[in-house]
């Protein structure tokens, strides 16, 4: 997968460039986003009635919003391309786990996690490998598991993805239809999604998907 390869290293380099600047700018951007606090509740709450289990932070970045879910009564631990951003998480928060690793390809048993959380991650991935990478979630999860996604939103149905410029590193924005029947042909049903809208003081001015899904329990769905 030379593309996949290719974005994962530049990425990483960006992010571990960023990282000090990153912490600075987003370390205490939840206190400002009711609605994202709203969601990550929502999402705790549902892995709790799902039957619990660890929870991925992936894309985890300084580890604020790991440290976030452990506050919601969860037992998450956070995975990151960039070994700068884990080296951080790690310093500001000794009590939890965090490892460098790959989204694509995750050090985790089959059904082992009881929820996912990717906050803006897959943004950095190319079209052509978040199927798999959407499998790959579903792999992990547990049957009832739930998989909370945040991605900015394409303004065009008939464009599934769209490119932006991101002040890192290359990114895409994904029109939310076709993103929920991509998670849906790996087995995650989408189960509600909360879209905000573009305010004034955003410097970019695209709609932002908060996108929850399920992944089936064979025995009754």
């Amino acid at each position: 997968m030379p593309e996949h390869d290719d974005s994962l290293a530049a990425t990483r380099e960006a992010y571990d460039t960023a990282a000090p600047t990153y912490v600075r700018l987003f370390r205490d951007s939840l206190r400002e986003s009711p609605l994202d606090r709203a969601m990550l509740s929502v999402f705790a709450e549902a892995v709790r009635a799902g039957g619990g289990g660890r929870v991925a932070d992936l894309g985890c970045g300084p580890g604020h919003v790991t440290a976030h879910l452990a506050d919601l009564g969860l037992t998450p631990f956070g995975v990151d391309a960039s070994p700068a951003m884990i080296e951080l998480a790690q310093q500001a928060y000794p009590g939890l786990p965090f490892e460098v690793g790959s989204m694509g390809a995750l050090d985790v048993a089959d059904g082992a996690l009881g929820g996912i959380l990717s906050r803006w991650s897959i943004i950095h991935t190319p079209p052509s490998e978040l199927p798999p990478m959407a499998r790959e979630f579903s792999r992990v999860l547990m049957p009832g598991g739930h998989l909370l996604i945040g991605f900015s939103a394409s303004d065009d149905a008939s464009r599934p993805t769209q490119v932006f410029d991101h002040a890192v590193a290359p990114a895409h924005r994904w029109w939310p239809d076709h993103l929920s029947e991509l998670l849906r042909a790996s087995g995650l049903t989408e189960v509600a999604r909360m879209i905000r809208e573009p305010q004034p003081t955003d410097r970019r001015q695209f709609k932002e998907v908060h996108l929850l899904a399920r992944k089936s329990r064979a025995d009754t769905d």
